[in-house]
């Protein structure tokens, strides 16, 4: 594996980290506000007006429209009404401002959808499409991103990124995990790295995670072909489509068995566990202030409404933290 390849990689998916909560411990803030530190001297940054991670993406705009079952999950209001407005940003990984969108370094996409909500308020998803994290603590990502900081001009063999993949099977699956080619934003399959917890009118609980799949064909364009489109083909692409042809994603939800881990961002549970639809995302136009609205929004996964809660993940409870640093040198 090629090191710049997966240091590109691996911050791609800090884009799944967000904002971390005022009640955090003072050595979690320190260990996220070090984590950034690390992107910024990654990445040549920080970048005026731009993210740490993600920094380049696309601002679009559509509505969210609920299944019926999406009620028996959870009371939140945007499962018990009719429409919700919804702006979706997608994007590459890394906090390189101008990288391909075919350079394998951002091959890891994210995808943040905010539905906004009655009386001013907004609930917020930050996705990936890779379904699982490097690390299961802040203090843990930490090592794994000061060994990717210590191997990016390391002449040392093997180099102490390598040495970490191998002694962690927790980042060996991340790096291993397919990160492809895609021809459109439209095709890739989305995920929240995080495990909520979600009550319906009736009081019923489950533990579930997001999956956000494509309308359209996954066909993937292939490794091999990897540097050889225009720069900016996604974001073009995603761009000339709208408002001619409207994007669709159905919004899911992968509901955890009992005894199932809902506190580790590591781990991916069993295909077989029941999925359930939860409405449809339709993207329709690109949105006309989009690069204000970038420079003034954070996405926060804990934004959350009445019928969904946060687990007890260490990931998913530091993940603002990331967000608030970041937001503070744009």
């Amino acid at each position: 594996m090629q090191i710049k390849t997966f240091t590109g990689s691996l911050l791609a998916g800090l884009m799944t980290l967000s904002l971390m909560p005022v009640h955090a411990e003072e050595n979690d803030a320190s260990t996220v506000a070090k984590i950034v530190e690390i992107q910024h001297e990654l990445f040549n940054g920080p970048h005026k007006g731009l993210r740490s991670v993600h920094a380049k993406g696309v601002v679009l705009k559509g509505d969210f429209y609920p299944a019926d079952t999406a009620a028996q999950i959870s009371s939140a209001e945007h499962f018990n009404g009719n429409t919700t407005p919804i702006v979706v940003r997608f994007s590459n990984g890394t906090g390189i401002p101008d990288i391909a969108d075919d350079d394998p370094k951002g091959l890891i996409k994210g995808m943040a959808v905010r539905f906004s909500l009655q009386d001013d308020e907004h609930t917020d998803l930050v996705l990936s499409s890779v379904p699982r994290f490097p690390a299961a603590t802040p203090k843990d990502f930490l090592a794994f991103m000061t060994a990717v900081k210590d191997s990016a001009n390391s002449d040392e063999s093997p180099t102490p990124l390598q040495k970490y993949i191998q002694e962690n099977p927790a980042a060996k699956a991340f790096a291993e995990y397919p990160k492809p080619v895609p021809p459109s934003f439209a095709a890739l399959s989305y995920h929240s790295i995080n495990a909520f917890q979600f009550t319906n009118e009736q009081g019923e609980t489950v533990y579930g995670r997001y999956i956000v799949e494509p309308a359209e064909d996954e066909k993937m364009l292939g490794q091999e072909v990897s540097g050889e489109q225009d720069k900016n083909y996604l974001m073009n692409e995603i761009r000339e489509r709208l408002p001619r042809d409207l994007v669709r994603f159905h919004l899911k939800l992968q509901i955890a068995n009992e005894g199932d881990e809902v506190n580790d961002a590591t781990v991916i549970w069993p295909e077989d566990r029941q999925v359930v639809e939860l409405g449809t995302i339709i993207i329709e136009a690109v949105r006309g202030d989009a690069l204000n609205y970038e420079r003034e929004t954070m996405f926060n996964p804990l934004a959350l409404p009445e019928g969904i809660e946060p687990t007890q993940d260490p990931i998913l409870l530091a993940r603002p933290a990331a967000y608030a640093v970041s937001f503070q040198h744009r």
